[in-house]
């Protein structure tokens, strides 16, 4: 068993001599320890970037996947170019415009920044931070510093000195002090590594900045920012793992101002009446429309940065008064809306509640229609649903009708179901409309039906598995044995159980339901 560490604690407050504060927490890491510290944007925490096994000790001490690349953070634009195989132009066009400050560069390393620190990349993130302790530390030092941010992997990054004691007190060796911070979202990541810009995680500088920089149309967003492919080898932190997860079951619900609000009144009531402690994420605007549970304010709608601060915060506070459900309004805002969204969905492990929304027809669709989608479909039609709704199975790649897969029969026959009579169809265009969701298997087919059906697009077309709040693909058992197919049938009736629930969260009582069929 692991003895654990003496954290020496560090009060830095305003006026200070900072070079003298931070000669021992310097000291530590050039020795080969580790120190968390302020920035600009939440706490991080910090190691000899060339040190390889200060890197080592930091996924040690977050239980972070040593895949998951680290930051590099530097005090001065040459060591950048030490650490680079090669710089593009629009490196320093960048470094100009937003260093210091709140974000990171992905470029390609040379030799002298070992793999343990970006996770097995030949590429290698970095930033300039602009908070005061942050650049003395890295000067004093006289360390390149790698530093994820200073908590608990997957658990929300710490906007506080006190967040970082929670997590790894006992488990690192100093942790800097220097009050709240002042953004509270992690650093805006663009990848430089490969043609065009490409933004991998959003923050305070936006897309917008970015285009005032490099110029409309030289600077793209990631398509997979807001989704969460497992099968992907992350290039930055946060692409792959779920991140920000407080330990109560998050969901976010959008739409109209008011059914936001009816609908999380009644999800919360329903919550309490289960004995479930419920905390409730409200914007200034809307918190005294709130019937009960713990209602956090997380700040005015016009004022992004408010929300954007106090998100982590309002996070761990729920975790530390027990909170078991959590439901929050979309924070859709002009220029941090991205940004944040994109940490509360990961967060909320893509668990989205469409308010007021009214789906009278599900479409599953797979490739040919004859062995996933008509499984999902039976299955779909097997649940209680508070209201009606039309249930398809379809095919993107349907030449002729054709029966159901002779395994998929003999699984549903083994569990008491019979599609017989079942025959392919091929999905049409008319088939989709405003109170229509389609779901696709995987990623790609939800491309493709985007790309070629007018009628589809981001708000009405998922994957299934990311619909609900899993991370993994329905996974294709053709070709395989019987056994496949069986396991296959297993992860869909529990993935259509949990999509019964969401579907049955915007449709209002039973009563209401009950009332309207009359």
């Amino acid at each position: 068993m692991r003895t654990p560490l003496e954290t020496k604690q560090f009060r830095v407050m305003p006026g200070d001599d900072l070079k003298e504060i931070l000669k021992e927490p310097g000291k530590i890491l050039r020795e080969g320890g580790l120190v968390a510290f302020p920035t600009e944007t939440v706490y991080g925490l910090g190691g000899d970037a060339e040190n390889a096994a200060s890197s080592r000790k930091i996924y040690a001490a977050k239980g972070r996947p040593s895949d998951n690349p680290l930051i590099i953070h530097i005090a001065d634009f040459s060591q950048m170019e030490a650490i680079a195989q090669e710089l593009v132009p629009e490196a320093k066009i960048l470094a100009d415009a937003f260093w210091p400050g709140p974000m990171t560069m992905i470029v390609r390393k040379n030799d002298r920044i070992p793999m343990e620190t970006t996770g097995g990349l030949d590429t290698v993130a970095v930033r300039m931070p602009s908070h005061p302790v942050a650049r003395q530390l890295i000067l004093t030092s006289g360390c390149m510093i790698a530093a994820p941010s200073a908590n608990t992997s997957g658990r929300p990054s710490p906007t506080r000195a006190e967040h970082v004691s929670d997590d790894l007190a006992g488990k690192i060796d100093a942790i800097i002090d220097g009050g709240p911070v002042e953004i509270g979202l992690e650093s805006t990541i663009v990848d430089l590594s490969d043609g065009i810009p490409t933004v991998l995680r959003p923050g305070y500088i936006n897309l917008r900045m970015l285009e005032d920089v490099l110029g409309q149309d030289r600077v793209r967003m990631d398509p997979g920012l807001m989704e969460e492919n497992t099968r992907l080898r992350p290039k930055a932190p946060g692409m792959r793992y779920k991140h920000y997860a407080p330990r109560g079951d998050l969901k976010i619900v959008e739409g109209s101002e008011g059914d936001v609000v009816e609908t999380i009144n009644r999800l919360s009531a329903k919550a309490i009446e289960e004995g479930r402690r419920v905390g409730i994420i409200a914007s200034s605007e809307t918190k005294s429309r709130y019937l009960q549970g713990d209602i956090a304010e997380i700040g005015a709608r016009s004022d992004d940065k408010a929300i954007a601060r106090h998100l982590f915060g309002i996070l761990r506070r729920f975790d530390d008064d027990g909170i078991e459900r959590i439901y929050s309004e979309a924070f859709d805002t002009p220029r941090m809306g991205t940004a944040i969204m994109n940490r509360l969905i990961k967060a909320a492990a893509h668990q989205v509640i469409r308010a007021g929304r009214r789906v009278t027809r599900v479409i599953f669709v797979s490739g040919r229609g004859v062995c996933r989608a008509p499984m999902a479909a039976e299955l779909m039609r097997r649940q209680r649903l508070i209201r009606p709704v039309e249930i398809l199975a379809r095919g993107r790649l349907v030449l002729f009708p054709e029966p159901i897969n002779q395994k998929v029969q003999a699984v549903l026959q083994g569990k008491g179901m019979e599609l017989a009579d079942y025959e392919s169809r091929v999905l049409k265009n008319e088939e989709i409309s405003d109170t229509t969701l389609v779901f696709t298997m995987d990623a790609a087919q939800r491309a493709d039906i985007i790309q070629r059906f007018a009628g589809a697009d981001e708000n009405n077309t998922y994957v299934l598995s990311y619909y609900v709040g899993d991370e993994l693909d329905i996974l294709n058992p053709y070709g395989g044995n019987l056994q496949q197919y069986g396991l296959c049938f297993e992860v869909l009736n529990q993935t259509i159980g949990k999509l019964a629930v969401k579907l049955n969260e915007t449709a209002g009582s039973l009563s209401e339901s009950k009332e309207e069929r009359i």
